[in-house]
C-alpha cells in the first residue's frame, strides 16, 4: 500500500469485558496497518449494548491498549450518546422502504434458518414491541468486494436474512451503528477479524443505501484454542498480560500470529521497539490466507 496521511483505519471494541489475545492480534493487526501506511489509527468503543457491558471495561481496555503500546489518534468515542445520528440513518432507510418494523418473536421462526421476512409489507402486530430491520431483499444485490487477504467476495445478502437495525428494547444493532460511525469518522480502512467477513454484505448494503463511502477490507484470521473454539470473552479466554515480561512476549506472539516473522531477539524488547520494527516491516503479503491461527 501507498503510504497516505489519507488513511485512517480504527480497532472498536464492545466493552464486554477485558482484551484477550484474540483481542490484541485484531488491534495490532489494524495499528500496524494503518501506521506503516503512514495514518491515523482511531479507538471506538462499541457499547450500544449496555446490558453486556460492565462498568469499567472500557476504561480496562484502554488501559491494555496502552500497556501494548498501541496508542490511538484523536479522541477515544463511546457509541452510547450516539442515538440521534442512528435515528437519522434509520428513517432516511425507512423512507427508502428499506427498513421496516418487526414484531416477530425469535421463538416464532426458530424453525426456519433465517428470519423469513413476515413482517416486510408492513404486516408487524401494532400491540407488540417491535424491531427494525433491513429489506435485504430490496438493496442493492449481489454485493461483492476484493478483501486484501481473501481476496474476491460475493454474498447475496437476501440468503442471509433481514438484519436487525433497532432492537425492540430500543437499543441499537451493531451493524446500523457501526456503518454510520464508520462513515462519520472517515475510516478508509476496516481491519478486523474474519468472524466478521459474512457481516460486510449487510454493511456493504447500508453504505450505498445511505450513500457512504465504502472502505477497504482486510479481514485477519481468527485466533483458536487448540480444539479449535474462537478465543472470545464468552468462553473465559484468559485476559492479556499486565507484568511487563508477559507484556513483551504477548506481543511478540501477537507479530508471530500476522505472520510478520519477527527476528527472535525482538521477543525480549520493550513494547516501543517491537512496535517500530514491527510498522517499518509490516506487510500484508505475509499473511498466509487461512482462516485461524492456535492461541499460543
Amino acid at each position: 500500500m501507498t503510504p497516505s496521511a489519507c488513511y485512517r483505519g480504527r480497532f472498536a471494541p464492545t466493552p464486554s469485558g477485558p482484551l484477550h489475545f484474540g483481542s490484541l492480534v485484531a488491534a495490532l493487526g489494524s495499528y500496524l496497518d494503518a501506521r506503516a501506511a503512514g495514518g491515523q489509527w482511531l479507538v471506538r468503543i462499541e457499547d450500544i449494548d449496555p446490558p453486556r457491558c460492565p462498568q469499567g471495561a472500557d476504561s480496562t481496555i484502554l488501559h491494555q491498549l496502552e500497556t501494548f503500546g498501541l496508542e490511538w489518534d484523536e479522541k477515544v468515542r463511546w457509541q452510547h450518546d450516539r442515538h440521534e445520528a442512528y435515528q437519522q440513518a434509520l428513517e432516511q432507510l425507512a423512507a427508502q422502504g428499506l427498513a421496516y418494523p418487526c414484531s416477530c418473536s425469535r421463538k416464532q421462526w426458530q424453525a426456519h434458518a433465517i428470519y423469513p421476512g413476515w413482517c416486510r409489507d408492513g404486516l408487524s402486530d401494532p400491540a407488540k414491541p417491535v424491531a427494525w430491520r433491513l429489506r435485504s431483499d430490496l438493496a442493492r444485490r449481489p454485493i461483492s468486494w476484493q478483501d486484501r487477504l481473501f481476496g474476491y467476495q460475493q454474498f447475496d445478502p437476501a440468503q442471509l436474512g433481514d438484519v436487525v437495525l433497532k432492537r425492540k428494547d430500543n437499543l441499537w444493532a451493531y451493524q446500523l451503528a457501526m456503518v454510520v460511525d464508520d462513515a462519520e469518522q472517515g475510516i478508509t480502512d476496516v481491519v478486523r477479524g474474519l468472524d466478521l467477513l459474512d457481516n460486510t454484505p449487510w454493511q456493504r448494503q447500508l453504505q450505498i443505501a445511505l450513500t457512504l463511502p465504502e472502505p477497504r477490507y482486510l479481514h485477519l484470521p481468527l485466533v483458536v484454542t487448540p480444539e479449535g473454539q474462537k478465543l472470545s470473552k464468552q468462553n473465559r479466554a484468559p485476559t492479556l498480560a499486565e507484568e511487563a515480561g508477559d507484556v513483551r512476549r504477548q506481543l511478540f506472539q501477537a507479530l508471530q500470529a500476522l505472520d510478520q516473522a519477527p527476528p527472535a531477539e525482538l521477543a525480549t524488547e520493550p513494547p516501543s521497539s517491537q512496535l517500530h520494527w514491527a510498522v517499518a516491516n509490516w506487510s500484508v503479503n505475509r499473511l498466509t490466507p487461512s482462516e485461524y491461527r492456535f492461541s499460543p
